[in-house]
């Protein structure tokens, strides 16, 4: 059994991801920082179903603090696979945008990256197999007004992931980052009515968290063995 890291494990791809890893058969740490209960409910139901999960919550943008947490899993043995899902939201047009805004959201998704995943890297190598899945998003391919940057924080995750496999081709370990696009939850429910969505995508819907969570599960298997440096959008043909 496989140990596996979901950052942003309480949010709603995060949640989908975690529990289609856990019915993989792998444990799975669910990550959270802010969202503590809505971690422990995705945990509930993996557990109810039959898998194995636990909760971890810390700041990732703490350098510090991650890296005490993940010495604590660290001690149980190697995670192999990581999803790097965490991110934020703080949209304003960039003529609006405060600095706080900008260092805030780019402190979520490439710093935080950086924070969990470097330390995890050499017990990873150690074991010859591991699988590193960035999220990003559509936003980082093809922009998006008011989402500078959302955009300029993903869009290096592109460029991070395609270094690190590079680095890791030998090793046994891939790297590659999926790009969703409008992705049904509550949140794009009043950003994106139907009517929207219909103009927007050409298949004319949202995607679904578990479509998400399908293609990382496939990408975190034996039999994505030959793809990595890889980004690899699922946005109903929107870009």
């Amino acid at each position: 059994m496989s140990r596996a890291l979901v950052t942003g494990g309480s949010g709603t791809i995060g949640g989908a991801i975690a529990c289609t890893l856990a019915a993989m058969g792998h444990h799975v740490y669910v990550h959270a920082h802010g969202q503590l209960a809505r971690a422990e409910e995705v945990t509930a139901a993996i557990v109810a179903a039959g898998g194995a999960a636990e909760v971890v919550r810390f700041d990732i943008t703490n350098a510090a603090q991650t890296e005490q947490a993940l010495a604590q899993m660290l001690a149980m043995g190697p995670i192999q696979i990581l999803v790097n899902n965490a991110g934020i939201h703080d949209d304003a047009v960039m003529p609006g945008m405060r600095q706080a805004q900008w260092t805030s959201v780019i402190d979520v998704s490439l710093n935080g990256f950086f924070n969990v995943t470097q330390p995890l890297l050499l017990p990873m190598i150690r074991t010859r197999w591991g699988r590193i899945i960035n999220i990003s998003s559509v936003a980082a391919v093809m922009g998006n007004r008011g989402q500078a940057n959302y955009a300029a924080a993903k869009a290096g995750l592109h460029g991070a992931a395609r270094s690190l496999a590079l680095e890791l081709a030998s090793r046994g370990i891939t790297v590659n980052t999926v790009a969703p696009g409008i992705i049904a939850s509550p949140a794009t429910e009043t950003v994106f009515p139907k009517e929207v969505i219909k103009e927007l995508v050409p298949m004319q819907r949202a995607g679904q968290p578990e479509e998400v969570a399908d293609l990382v599960a496939f990408l975190a298997s034996e039999r994505a063995s030959y793809i990595s440096g890889q980004l690899i959008s699922i946005n109903g043909a929107m870009a």
